[in-house]
This record gives C-alpha cells, structure tokens and sequence, in this order.
C-alpha cells in the first residue's frame, strides 16, 4: 500500500478502480485508515517536539472553545457527518473537472494543500502560528492526500467515509474523557 501511495505522490493520475470488488477495496479503506491515523500521529508528535524545543506558545485550539460551548453529541456530529461531507465536496469532489486535464497534478496538489492550510483557523493567528503552519497543519495535508488518493480511485464517497472514520477515531477519545470529566492537557 505504501508503495502504491509514493507512486501516486510521484504522478497523481485520475484513475477510477472500478473493477476491484467491494471487500478489496474495504481492505483498502482500512489501510488508509491506519496509514492516515500513523501518519498524523508522528506528524503531531514531531510539531510538539518542535513547539516544546523552541518554546512556542501556539494559543488556544478551536477544539478547546468546541469542548467548552457544544453538547459532546454536537461535536461528534459536526466532526464526523458536516464537516466530512462538506470538506470532501469543497476539496476532493471538483477533481473530478480536471480528470482529463494535463494540469490535474497541480489541481491535485493544490486542493490538498488548501486543505491542509485551511484548518490553520483551529488555531489563534499569531506570527508564531503563522511562522510554524506548515508544520502544524503538516498532519492535515497529509490526510488530505490520502483522501485525494482514494477519492480518486474510489469515488467521493469513499473519500467522505475515509474522513468521517478518520475523525471519528481521533474524536471519540477525547469525548469520552471529557464524559468522563477527564482533564485534558
């Protein structure tokens, strides 16, 4: 799987796998799971090491105002139906228009690129957010690509089902301790 992803980095080409059988392509499902969860993790980890060398004070996480404003069933849905459905419609459904296009590497990257910087507003801005956004929304872009790549070979809906997964593996945790009036830092 990981071979098939760098060879997909290196040419992003719009090909649809509609020959593959269901149960084939959940198997992969399941692999861009895990890939984009590890991915994102070692990504966060590396942002923290950095954060915590050069002492950087990043601000307050648009989580935190969630967890302090919204009903925890509010979150979930937002972070595993709306946000999904919307973000996957706004960056990964117009690829399609470019499918036949010299230009869809660019497109490609372009939309994943946005949206990885778009989700530089969880942050407060501040030149130090600004300065290091790269690295904190390096875990985003990444994702994004993964939900480019099976957008691509799959379909839009399986790029919505990988994000929603993808959310919701990260979400559940932290709603759960929040029930549980777990302190999180």
């Amino acid at each position: 799987m990981l071979e098939e992803l760098l060879l997909f980095a290196k040419n992003p080409v719009y090909e649809q796998d509609i020959t593959n059988p269901f149960t084939n392509k959940l198997k992969t499902f399941i692999k861009l799971l895990i890939i984009a969860l590890c991915t994102s993790i070692v990504l966060l980890l590396i942002a923290s090491v950095v954060e915590n060398l050069l002492q950087l004070e990043m601000g307050k996480h648009a989580m935190d105002d969630l967890f302090d404003n919204y009903s925890p069933l509010l979150i979930f849905f937002l972070a595993v139906v709306v946000a999904p459905f919307f973000e996957e419609l706004l960056f990964r459904g117009p690829l399609l228009f470019f499918k036949n296009s010299n230009s869809f590497k660019i497109v490609f990257y372009a939309f994943t690129t946005a949206f990885g910087f778009m989700h530089i507003s969880n942050f407060e801005m501040s030149t130090q957010v600004l300065l290091f956004s790269p690295l904190l929304v390096a875990p985003q872009i990444g994702v994004g690509f993964i939900l480019g790549f099976i957008r691509v070979k799959f379909g839009l809906v399986w790029s919505m089902a990988l994000h929603a997964c993808y959310n919701m593996v990260l979400i559940i945790p932290v709603l759960i301790m929040q029930f549980l009036d777990i302190p999180i830092q």
